[in-house]
């Protein structure tokens, strides 16, 4: 596995590989969802990619930036290990050099949500990905639903500015109670972890709600928020019942829908979701 830190060393082996390039950007603190991202892009491509940068420009000054965890010697090793190609690991200064000025607004579907909630975050991580994107030139990247906007986000990007990449989605991969994996669980205690299961079962009892006939998306939100009231602690930013593409809000649930929500467990704010179909 080859480690480098330069734009011009990424190209120059991105250049010597021949055939399919699949490529997971990370920001790092590596867990079993990002790994299980890389499996996918070996199972699909000739050869892995991923990136390891904290992206200065999706956080807003309150966010953590600074305190985001951190543990790169241990994420290369676990890279090696699942037969990861390449490793691009750029600071900040080679991905924004002086003078640096570009971003990229992708309309609507970055408007609502976390859009609302952190504003200037999607421009920050639509810009980076097109910057890796153009640097890293893949077949394939893989992404995870548990950041759900934000996959909307890039889905909408690639197919605006025409950039030659197929965008996989792959499934949240939780731990064997139910949460979602996240780098930011890193944060939680252990007792905050156990209370955070009330997002995914929140979120199944919905699941359960649809697929018994119920089609009203302020019914389904009620009931989400009836389940997470039960902790008074939480602290709820949103409950969407939302088109997975669109990200806007719907009135009933006809077709496919996104569940998304964002609670602040603690002093840490999760995000979980669910695809649902109408059965």
């Amino acid at each position: 596995m080859q480690i480098v830190s330069t734009i011009a060393d990424a190209r120059k082996i991105r250049a010597s590989l021949n055939g399919t390039l699949g490529f997971v950007p990370t920001m790092g603190f590596l867990h079993e969802g990002h790994l299980s991202l890389v499996r996918r892009a070996r199972e699909e491509c000739d050869a892995v990619a991923v990136s390891i940068f904290v992206n200065p420009t999706q956080f807003s000054p309150n966010e953590d930036l600074n305190r985001y965890p951190r543990a790169l010697e241990r994420d290369l090793s676990l890279l090696k290990e699942a037969g990861v190609s390449f490793v691009f690991t750029p600071d900040a200064g080679e991905i924004y050099p002086p003078g640096f000025a570009t971003s990229i607004d992708v309309g609507d579907v970055a408007k609502p949500l976390e859009g609302a909630v952190r504003p200037g975050h999607f421009s920050g991580v639509a810009t980076v990905v097109t910057k890796l994107f153009n640097i890293i030139q893949p077949t394939k990247a893989f992404f995870g639903q548990k950041d759900a906007q934000q996959c909307a986000v890039i889905r909408r990007l690639v197919t605006d500015l025409n950039i030659p990449v197929d965008v996989v989605i792959c499934d949240i991969v939780r731990n064997e109670k139910g949460l979602a994996l996240s780098s930011r669980n890193s944060y939680l205690t252990d007792s905050e972890q156990e209370r955070a299961l009330l997002l995914h079962e929140s979120l199944g009892k919905a699941q359960e709600r649809i697929a018994s006939g119920e089609r009203n998306a302020e019914t389904i939100k009620t009931l989400i928020a009836a389940i997470l009231s039960k902790d008074p602690d939480f602290s709820v930013d949103y409950i969407s019942v939302a088109d997975p593409y669109s990200l806007t809000e719907l009135d009933s649930v006809d077709d496919e829908a996104l569940i998304s929500l964002a609670v602040k467990v603690g002093n840490t704010r999760l995000l979980d979701n669910i695809l649902v179909r109408k059965k």
